[in-house]
Order: structure tokens, then C-alpha cells, then sequence
């Protein structure tokens, strides 16, 4: 198969973002932006996306979507509704760094992500910097919110860190963000770079899309 086949497959079987699998509606608007840092952060910790992903909904459905309802919350309720998705391993210490950060945020950024976009003027490196002031939130949950944030913040596009281009060499692909980009030819940079991650992190992935 071709690369572009292999990459076309990969799209049409694997192309969703983190974000939208947890139900985020991503836009340049405070709350989904704060959904999907809260999601970053679950994603980051040595865990299976799928209980990440769950424990955000579960997080969501329990009313926390937003720094000022996530710091309202108790610590208890926070741990209980990590359980809820499956997150126990690191339920306790998750539940204080969301609560810490959701504080971090109110107090610095009036809860509004788009502060930091706004700050780091054009500058990826000093938005990922900026990032991972946030609790929990290191060098991958930094690296998985630009990947999925490049959408609707384009400078930062295309946003393919080490994980993604690790899922391009799996599948034999550029391992450029130049030559994936121009092999995409369009396509949401996010979904290119969700899939790739997804490549990367489970060989039945890849090998659906190709793979030898």
C-alpha cells in the first residue's frame, strides 16, 4: 500500500480526536478549552486513554466543566467521580492537582485559557512552557493539548510531537511534521495527529491501516 493509502485508512478507521471521544465540542471559548486541559492532564498519567477518556465524561457529567465548578467541588467528590470512570490508580493525587489547577487558573487567567494563547503571541514553545504550570499537567499533558487544540488555535499547526511521529514510523510514514502534513493534504491537523498517537500507542492500529 501506499503512503497515502496507508495514511487514508488510518484517517478513515482511527481519525478521531481525544477531544471528541470525550465528548468536547472543541471551540476558542473557555469551557471546552478548560475540558480539554482537564482531559490532557487525565491522558498524560501512565494509564489507558479509554479510562482517561472516561473518567473526564465521568468528571463532565458530574457538573465539572469548568475551573469554577471543578474548584467548587470536594476533593471527595472529585476522587468519586474519577472512580466513576475507572481513574483509581491515581484517583487521590489527580483529584488534588485538578483542584489545584482549576485554582491556578481562576486566580491567574480569570479561568480563561485563551489568556495563555493570548501571552505566548505566536510562540508555541513558550505556550507549551506555559502549560505545564498547571498541576499534573507536564511535558505530555502539554504536547496532548496542542495536538488537539491546534484546530482552533492555528499557529500552532502542525503540532506533531514525538508520540505521533513515533506513529508514523510504525506505519512506515514521513516522520516530518513537513511530510506528513503534505501527505494529509487538508486534513484537520488534530485528527492527523490523534490518529498517529493512536498508531502509536496500539499495534492493532496500525495494522489496520496497513501496517506490516
Amino acid at each position: 500500500m501506499s503512503d497515502r493509502g496507508t495514511l487514508d485508512a488510518l484517517l478513515e478507521l482511527h481519525g478521531t480526536t481525544y477531544a471528541a471521544e470525550a465528548g468536547i465540542r472543541l471551540r476558542d471559548t473557555p469551557q471546552p478549552l478548560y475540558q480539554l486541559l482537564v482531559l490532557s492532564d487525565l491522558l498524560s498519567a501512565r494509564i489507558r486513554a479509554s479510562v482517561a477518556v472516561a473518567a473526564a465524561l465521568a468528571l463532565y457529567a458530574h457538573g465539572m466543566r469548568t475551573p469554577r465548578r471543578m474548584a467548587d467541588a470536594t476533593w471527595q467528590q472529585r476522587v468519586g467521580a474519577l472512580g466513576e470512570g475507572g481513574y483509581r490508580r491515581y484517583d487521590e493525587r489527580t483529584a488534588t492537582q485538578l483542584g489545584d489547577g482549576a485554582v491556578l487558573l481562576l486566580d491567574e487567567h480569570g479561568g480563561d485559557l485563551r489568556h495563555l494563547r493570548r501571552d505566548a503571541e505566536g510562540d508555541t514553545g513558550a505556550l507549551r512552557k506555559a502549560l505545564q504550570r498547571f498541576p499534573g499537567v507536564g511535558p505530555a499533558g502539554a504536547d496532548i493539548f496542542l495536538r488537539e487544540v491546534q484546530t482552533v488555535w492555528p499557529e500552532t499547526a502542525p503540532y506533531l510531537d514525538a508520540k505521533a511521529l513515533q506513529g508514523a514510523e510504525r506505519l512506515g510514514l514521513p516522520t516530518s511534521s513537513a511530510g506528513l502534513t503534505r501527505l494529509a493534504r487538508g486534513r484537520d491537523p488534530a485528527v492527523l495527529a490523534a490518529a498517529l498517537v493512536r498508531a502509536a500507542l496500539d499495534r492493532d492500529v496500525a495494522a489496520s491501516a496497513g501496517a506490516s
